[in-house]
């Protein structure tokens, strides 16, 4: 026998904990599965409002005015963060709701932390639509090649294989199934195979259908009747123009130096994924969580996107109604878990709410120089900066930050954006930003000339110049994530251009 202490989390401590972590959608969803289970919960605005005039609760008047205040009124005065010294007094104070009532719409009171909280929704059309009711509804590559094989295609035995192979077609256009495991599952011969590659081949976008790039290279140059045996020869050496090896391809092609950079250019404007034209799924739209304005008085104004904060609230004429007609002890106790249910479920969405703007505020006065000032402002920023400043654990800091997005005057960035490791300043002061290194870094190469491309050791130097003690292996690593080729290649490629 031992006794021992253990620390339990308990089920609502688990999904108020996962409830951080939901971004905008997901919490939807969750609120929506809440609904369905729950009968005492209710996301209906207005009945909840009437709900309360007819009860007599004198705060539903109050709550009402202070959510049709105008910007410039008295109740919704702005207040800006001006510096960062004066960040706590300058920050956003949480409005009060009803707590009684059971309701929550993305404000709160928090005696340790009093931002003034106003909440903005997104615009939308009146009549219930917004810019997405407009995209219109296109044909997707799948059923323009199924109509293209309707009308082309009569033998029934060549159109099964040809929609077969329509179905293995991919997001770029291309099929990668081997021929002799399709020919084997479809229990035919490899000539019928090929036969209905070669129909498919005539298909619009000129090179669908393909089974590599040179062979969709290939259908594009048939079906602009380029394809010579120069160019034959030119599309089984594809490694060679990749690597700017012009000599090696023009003693392979037989050709002279001018005809090899003009079959090179014409490679070059093809499309080597014919699909992409058909690549239009329903695009989600970011929708922030948070928004940031400049105010008049020149500090910034931090706001909750009302949109998508769900209202939910206890509807307490249904409680009472089954309230008086329950007898049975299972049903009172049934009741019971729910109005707990709902109740911790209204609690959990207040405190979500406060965290998110504690932890936007925070990031805004972190990085004013960044938003006032651009991306070579931004300073480092790490958790455990943001969350002894919030007075919250760096997890829960992490959880916040993961899928929620802030709408700026520079753009729209997620939370996560604003943390970001430090490189060294070789001056001995803050150091700087990664981003902001990879900034520097990408406009050293794009100021570069033909007759000087710059090497990794070479920008690293200038960077050193900067004040920024920065290894070449780390300029190198942060050019390839942005994508950026090496030295030797650029030098092919702006000397190609010239």
């Amino acid at each position: 026998m031992r006794q021992s202490q253990s620390l339990v989390m308990t089920q609502q401590l688990q999904q108020s904990i996962k409830l951080l972590q939901l971004s905008s959608i997901e919490l939807a969803e969750y609120i929506n599965q809440e609904l369905e289970k729950n009968p005492l919960l209710s996301a209906e605005e207005q009945d909840g409002l009437a709900e309360r005039q007819e009860e007599g609760e004198g705060q539903a008047g109050e709550e009402t005015a202070a959510e049709g205040d105008a910007p410039g009124s008295d109740a919704q005065e702005e207040a800006g963060i001006p510096e960062a010294a004066d960040a706590a007094a300058d920050t956003q104070e949480w409005a009060e709701t009803e707590s009684d009532e059971g309701s929550y719409e993305g404000h709160s009171a928090d005696s340790s932390y009093e931002p003034r909280i106003r909440t903005r929704s997104g615009d939308t059309d009146e009549e219930g639509g917004g810019f997405e009711s407009f995209a219109a509804s296109e044909v997707t590559l799948r059923e323009a090649l199924l109509n293209q094989l309707n009308v082309e295609v009569l033998d029934p035995v060549k159109r099964i294989i040809g929609q077969h192979l329509i179905d293995l077609v991919d997001e770029s256009g291309y099929i990668k199934e081997d021929t002799g495991a399709i020919a084997a599952l479809l229990d035919c011969d490899a000539e019928m195979i090929d036969a209905t590659f070669a129909v498919l081949h005539t298909f619009d976008p000129p090179g669908v259908c393909a089974r590599s790039l040179s062979e969709c290279l290939a259908i594009q140059l048939r079906d602009r009747d380029r394809l010579d045996p120069a160019m034959e020869i030119l599309l089984k050496h594809l490694d060679l123009i990749a690597k700017g090896d012009m000599e090696a391809l023009r003693k392979l092609c037989d050709v002279d130096a001018e005809d090899i950079k003009d079959m090179c250019a014409e490679i070059r404007a093809l499309n080597p994924r014919p699909g992409s034209g058909f690549q239009h799924e329903a695009v989600q739209a970011i929708v922030p969580d948070v928004f940031l304005r400049r105010t008049k008085g020149g500090g910034w104004q931090v706001e909750l996107n009302s949109s998508v904060l769900p209202r939910v609230l206890v509807n307490r004429r249904y409680l009472s109604q089954i309230s008086s007609k329950t007898r049975d002890k299972q049903e009172k106790k049934y009741l019971s878990d729910q109005l707990a249910s709902a109740n911790w479920l209204i609690k959990a969405l207040d405190q979500r709410a406060q965290t998110i703007i504690k932890v936007s505020t925070e990031i805004v006065v972190q990085q004013d120089a960044f938003f006032r000032q651009g991306i070579r402002y931004l300073r480092p920023l790490t958790l455990r900066e943001v969350a002894a400043a919030v007075d919250l654990h760096e997890s829960t800091v992490s959880r916040v930050t993961t899928a929620k997005y802030i709408a700026t005057p520079r753009g729209t960035y997620e939370l996560k954006y604003f943390f970001n490791a430090s490189i060294t300043n070789a001056e001995g002061g803050e150091g700087y930003s990664n981003k902001t290194v990879q900034y520097l870094i990408k406009e050293l190469i794009d100021q570069e000339s033909p007759s000087a491309i710059l090497s990794d050791d070479t920008i690293a130097d200038q960077l050193k110049t900067r004040g920024i003690d920065v290894a070449r292996r780390t300029v190198a690593k942060y050019r390839e994530l942005m994508h950026l080729p090496s030295s030797s290649v650029r030098r092919r490629e702006k000397v190609g251009k010239a």
